[in-house]
């Protein structure tokens, strides 16, 4: 069973015995309703009615200006919920509603998952628990009322560092007692199969969309497209439209955190070595010895020491490239899109930004980048506020 689901050399299937039957059940229902015709348009006008499908691409103007070429924004921060996180629950939601299930479960570190599994919780009328890092929850306050709000019990998760990882550890303990009733919905392309292959699944519009988009719009394809990376559901989204599209760049840009120096950071692609974590072999934050480091950044959503093992694929191959935003460079790029656009980021898709804020004088005027602006930042303003006081 671990020998399914690989993206090269990657991906797998390393679970307890007690869920490789539940993950059968899974990937069979995965592959039985997936391309249903009363599932694929129960799930389209979910998408269009619920959540705002399809989510604009935007011309950024003054922000183009400040860098010197074009750039365009897909708004996936306008969905239902602020981010690209609702393509995803919705497909799983209706999934597990399918298959029988009465009862959700969902790991979150930015709260922009917990928030859409416990919409589309209240959505279908089931039972949800969403684990949570302590460390993510102080600093995701707002998300946590949210969730509650739509009915979900936030469960806090204390062990390690209380972030993102601990919260996919309890999900996963929690699950492996309660398989009968309950369905985990998965935040990002990470995972044991079919967890990868599932999400990519039901992000794969944002890249649809934002291909015809530029063709429609722009009149050609853009040079390059930029989507930050954490688990990389948001990023493999997007490049999914443009990969056989050689001469468009893909890029992802992940968390340096204070600095990759410093070791204060979750840039797994840039620094990382091979293991196994979560079901999934992949890029790791680990030592010699195979112990995952503590991982830190300004953004929750992208505090996680793994990364999905397409993107593992993707880098190897050199179809796209991995580069690092520090949270000094996010937080001027956060600041500057918002007083340039008047659109304010969430951090996670600010490191895109950042990059493209780095990238200034060394770009033709005519080149265009796409960025895949997963998230507003409303939910961020506290943490911005701390660090940069108004």
């Amino acid at each position: 069973m671990k020998y399914k689901g690989r993206f090269g050399d990657y991906g797998g299937f390393y679970v307890p015995e007690a869920l490789i039957p539940v993950l059968e059940e899974l990937e069979q229902a995965f592959y039985r309703f997936h391309n249903d015709e009363q599932f694929v348009s129960e799930l389209a006008q979910l998408s269009k009615d619920y959540a705002g499908r399809p989510s604009p691409l935007y011309y950024a103007k003054r922000f183009s200006e400040h860098v010197g070429f074009k750039v365009y924004l897909k708004r996936e921060d306008l969905l239902h919920g602020g981010a690209h996180k609702i393509n995803n629950t919705l497909g799983q939601g209706l999934l597990a509603k399918y298959m029988g299930k009465t009862k959700l479960i969902a790991e979150t570190g930015a709260g922009q998952h917990g928030l859409a599994t416990a919409m589309v919780g209240a959505l279908f009328g089931m039972e949800t628990k969403i684990f949570m890092g302590v460390t993510d929850i102080e600093r995701q306050s707002v998300n946590v009322h949210k969730m509650k709000l739509c009915g979900a019990e936030v469960i806090p998760v204390e062990g390690g560092t209380g972030t993102l990882k601990d919260a996919i550890n309890d999900a996963l303990r929690y699950w492996t007692a309660n398989v009968a009733d309950t369905f985990y919905l998965f935040g990002s392309v990470c995972g044991p199969h079919p967890y990868p292959t599932v999400v990519k699944h039901f992000q794969l519009c944002i890249g649809k969309e934002a291909r015809q988009q530029c063709l429609d719009q722009i009149g050609r394809l853009p040079d390059m497209i930029i989507a930050c990376v954490g688990g990389g559901s948001n990023a493999i989204g997007i490049f999914s439209g443009f990969l056989d599209d050689r001469d468009v760049k893909l890029i992802g840009v992940e968390a340096g955190g204070r600095s990759i120096k410093s070791g204060k950071h979750a840039a797994t692609l840039v620094v990382g070595r091979v293991g196994i974590l979560h079901g999934a072999k992949a890029y790791l934050l680990q030592d010699k010895e195979g112990q995952v480091y503590e991982t830190e950044s300004v953004s929750a959503g992208l505090d996680y020491p793994a990364v999905g093992p397409e993107h593992c694929l993707l880098k190897d191959s050199g179809r796209a490239q991995y580069v690092a935003a520090e949270d000094a460079e996010v937080l001027d790029a956060f600041e500057l899109l918002s007083k340039s656009e008047g659109i304010l980021p969430a951090l996670e898709s600010a490191h895109a930004l950042a990059f493209l804020c780095g990238q200034k004088g060394r770009l033709a005027p005519d080149t265009i980048a796409v960025v895949n602006l997963s998230g507003r930042g409303d939910k961020d303003v506290g943490i911005v506020e701390k660090h940069r006081p108004l």
